[in-house]
């Protein structure tokens, strides 16, 4: 199975984009992220077209997460949501199997500033999200959890890692809450195959961020122990952050042999 996760920034904005990328690539599951879009504008007749299909969770101007497959390989079992009973709209979790393989694709909240509401409430997004892996799914099933994180695991994670310690990407807070969630029982795909730092699949739109590679990685696939046993690959696609109209996050890629 090759899999990609792409936080893409408006799916209307980038829908082009995609679509050159899913012909050029070829991935069996592409997993979407901040789509800013209702199920009802996302380009479901293009996406066919490139023969993928799929499912979307949207959600108007904000948020809003998919999870496509190539054609013959179908979604099953579709689970929108943390399912924990909240009144929690925001359109920021799917899940669905792709034959043996759970798939979980989340874009977590930004948390905007350290020490204000939306911080809070993405630091409790994480507890929520370990809860949602303890009640719903286990360390034994084949599962990947990926998407946009919104937080940089690690100094070798960040180009100036010491400017980004107070930022809501990189406190020590938003870091260890990530820890807890990867302590459930998930591995970072991409160390498997690097352990350099320099690696990065987002920058920002100002400042000349990405000619400078002054960037962060924010992007993961995490994955239990039954694929990180078989993960044979991973990539990020720089080349995708080039040219007109690019989102300010790349494709993070992973191979997973038998699978």
């Amino acid at each position: 199975m090759k899999l990609a996760s792409w936080n893409v920034n408006s799916i209307r904005v980038r829908r082009e984009r995609l679509l050159r990328w899913l012909e050029a690539n070829r991935p069996d599951v592409l997993c979407l992220q901040e789509l800013k879009a209702t199920e009802a504008q996302f380009p479901h007749e293009a996406v066919r077209a490139a023969g993928y299909d799929g499912a979307v969770l949207g959600q108007k101007g904000y948020n809003g997460v998919a999870i496509l497959t190539r054609a013959g390989l179908p979604l099953e079992d579709v689970r929108p949501g943390l399912d924990d009973g909240t009144d929690d709209s925001s359109a920021r979790l799917l899940s669905a199997r792709v034959g043996s393989v759970r798939i979980v694709t989340v874009y977590v909240p930004n948390g905007q500033v350290v020490g204000s509401d939306k911080y809070a409430y993405k630091l409790e997004w994480f507890k929520r999200l370990r809860v949602y892996l303890e009640r719903h799914h286990r360390t034994s099933e084949p599962l990947i959890l990926c998407g946009d994180f919104n937080v940089a695991p690690e100094a070798r994670d960040v180009d100036r890692p010491k400017e980004w310690e107070r930022s809501v990407l990189f406190h020590v807070d938003v870091r260890a809450a990530l820890r807890e969630v990867t302590a459930w029982g998930l591995t970072d795909a991409f160390r498997l195959h690097h352990q350099e730092g320099g690696f990065y699949t987002w920058w920002d739109y100002r400042m000349l961020s990405f000619p400078k590679n002054d960037g962060l990685r924010l992007d993961l696939i995490l994955a239990t122990r039954p694929l990180t046993e078989r993960c044979t690959g991973t990539s990020i696609d720089r080349n995708e952050r080039k040219g007109k109209l690019a989102s300010d996050h790349v494709p993070v890629l992973a191979t997973f042999a038998e699978y």
